[in-house]
């Protein structure tokens, strides 16, 4: 339980409702910050505007899982008003709080340390990314599906990286009867690949293995899909880029050349937003609790 525990929300997409309401199940102290909009409203649990007496109350901050941008400002898919995190609110929040994020910016990063504020980037974590991974998978193969005129089953796909949504990625794509073809970039990847039936490269020889791919799926946030790999590929491949923005594909080159490429960071929380909120959720009261234990041992 959270009982007594102050948490902040402060604004978000439908992935939050469900944070929201987890944590009010477990008794914490709610309150919601840029859900003026929201069609249902939240029973019992009060909204307030941003403001450095309210932070300064807080034991627990929960920002977005895209955190902030550059200058704090934070997105809401349930006001229309800014929302913005300045210099003054986090010299307000106590060095007692926790906030947590998904993925943080350098701006978030650097105030943080700052104000010797601790912080969590949820998706950091190996549960929450494994987990996270499912909704991930199933929404690239929805996006592949919706942009192909052939099946999977039976397609040459190719993975690039073998991480926590990249493994899954292979995993779903050798499910529904792909061929499918990893690149690697240590021989344990290599080896992990071929013990699951796929047939593993070095992201070093991709050129020579482009060839004759059908949809291609990028989870390395680097550039690695270059104009050169792009100029091996046929014309009517597809590719799915899951990294995040910028992503790791010349998009440029790839319209160029006619071939659809996709830019599609943050699945999760499009494809299935109550599912990912319960994953975020889960996590998040998980450790908090954890928190509260290490606290009282003390």
């Amino acid at each position: 339980m959270l009982t007594g525990v102050r948490v902040v929300f402060i604004g978000g997409d439908a992935r939050q409702i469900e944070v929201i309401q987890k944590c009010s199940q477990k008794d914490a102290l709610v309150t919601i910050v840029g859900f003026d909009d929201l069609a249902e409203k939240l029973e019992d649990i009060p909204q307030e505007g941003l403001s450095s007496t309210l932070l300064a109350t807080a034991n627990v901050i929960v920002l977005p899982v895209i955190g902030c941008d550059a200058e704090g400002k934070i997105m809401t898919l349930f006001s229309s008003a800014p929302l913005q995190l300045l210099e003054e609110h986090f010299a307000a929040i106590s060095q007692d709080c926790t906030v947590y994020t998904g993925i943080a910016k350098p701006y978030l990063r650097e105030m943080c340390a700052q104000f010797k504020i601790n912080l969590v980037e949820l998706l950091n974590r190996d549960d929450v990314a494994i987990y996270n991974s499912i909704p991930t998978a199933e929404g690239a193969i929805m996006m592949a599906i919706q942009h192909t005129d052939f099946t999977i089953h039976g397609s040459n796909c190719m993975v690039l990286g073998m991480g926590r949504t990249g493994f899954t990625m292979a995993r779903s794509l050798q499910g529904l009867g792909a061929k499918v073809s990893v690149g690697v970039r240590s021989e344990e990847h290599f080896a992990r690949a071929s013990e699951m039936g796929w047939e593993p490269f070095m992201t070093r020889d991709l050129g020579r293995k482009v060839g004759n791919v059908n949809l291609l799926f990028n989870t390395i946030p680097t550039m690695i899909v270059t104009a050169q790999i792009l100029s091996q590929m046929p014309p009517n491949a597809v590719i799915i880029d899951l990294a995040s923005a910028p992503g790791g594909c010349d998009f440029r080159y790839a319209e160029k050349r006619g071939i659809k490429a996709l830019l599609a960071p943050g699945l999760p929380g499009i494809v299935a937003p109550k599912t990912a909120g319960i994953i975020i959720a889960n996590a998040l009261v998980r450790l908090i609790s954890e928190d509260i234990r290490m606290r009282g041992d003390q």
